[in-house]
């Protein structure tokens, strides 16, 4: 969607910042709402989506507008990847939102409020999934969403879509089980280029297991309050309802892109650190996936 620059800027009451597989599924369920805006990174990709996108099976045609063709947001949901969170934040707050709700990977709450300082920010946690093939966008797996303290009304219209969703009073914790779900199942996907549900299988399941009992004493010195019993199950009931999922770190690997390791494994290893805990899986996995990330960037050419 193009807009004139001698137009008034149209207004929606949700954008989705980010084009991706997560952002496009939860845009196609939100217009449930009413009107929602989608943004994209350049205009040849909102030129592109415009024409249609199959998600879910359905040919669906979105409002979508490239960067330098903003509209206007009541609220506005980030979902991008996040070594794009700084530009794409930018973009959010050029909507002029009454609030910016991160729902990425790692613990980014930080750089949002850097790079977005006049706007309310605020880092939820989501469990819900999808991935692209050739066929389009396939959600896959309902899960549930938590949003921060001062972003009631949003997850009142998440809540109007179908979502499962609600405001956590202590989003902090939820963020530190999301990285426990994230720092299990996302580089094992990657690694053994497998869906999230044949984690919970043989031999998958070992290393699966060892990942969540060795992060556990590291998020648990930063306030995550779960035994191991309680975290162990948390990890397999996502892992569980979320079986079909390709995991976005798997579909990095898959189509030869910058994972989000560091911004998930990477954030753990600073905390083992300063808490004198030795987490040498996690270590070795990180390993794995950078070298996988170099080994394709190399062969295309020397990139990043």
């Amino acid at each position: 969607m193009t807009v004139a620059p001698d137009t008034p800027r149209p207004h929606y009451p949700i954008a989705i910042v980010g084009a991706g597989a997560l952002g496009l599924a939860f845009a196609a369920r939100l217009v449930a709402t009413g009107r929602v805006a989608v943004i994209a990174r350049n205009a040849a990709r909102a030129a592109e989506l415009a024409r249609g996108v199959q998600i879910g099976g359905q040919s669906r045609r979105l409002d979508v507008f490239a960067p330098d063709t903003l509209p206007t947001a009541d609220w506005a949901v980030l979902l991008v990847k996040t070594g794009d969170t700084a530009d794409a934040a930018r973009l959010a707050g050029a909507l002029q939102p009454r609030g910016l709700l991160s729902l990425q990977n790692g613990l980014i709450e930080a750089q949002l409020r850097a790079a977005c300082p006049a706007v309310t920010v605020g880092q939820g946690v989501t469990t819900e999934g999808a991935y692209r093939d050739a066929a389009g966008i396939h959600p896959s797996g309902a899960g549930e969403t938590l949003l921060p303290p001062g972003f009631e009304d949003l997850a009142a219209l998440f809540v109007r879509a179908g979502f499962v969703a609600r405001v956590d009073p202590d989003i902090v914790r939820a963020r530190l089980a999301k990285l426990l779900i994230n720092l299990a199942i996302n580089p094992l996907a990657a690694l053994f280029r497998v869906p999230n549900g044949a984690l919970l299988e043989p031999p998958h399941r070992a290393l699966l297991d060892a990942l969540v009992r060795e992060a556990l004493p590291v998020l648990r010195a930063n306030g995550l309050e779960l035994d191991e019993a309680a975290a162990l199950a948390r990890v397999h009931g996502v892992a569980r309802a979320t079986a079909a999922n390709r995991a976005s770190m798997l579909q990095d690997v898959l189509a030869g892109r910058r994972t989000e390791i560091d911004a998930i494994t990477g954030a753990l290893l600073p905390m083992a650190e300063a808490a004198g805990l030795e987490v040498p899986t996690h270590r070795a996995v990180h390993t794995l996936v950078r070298t996988i990330e170099r080994g394709t960037f190399d062969s295309a050419g020397g990139q990043g």
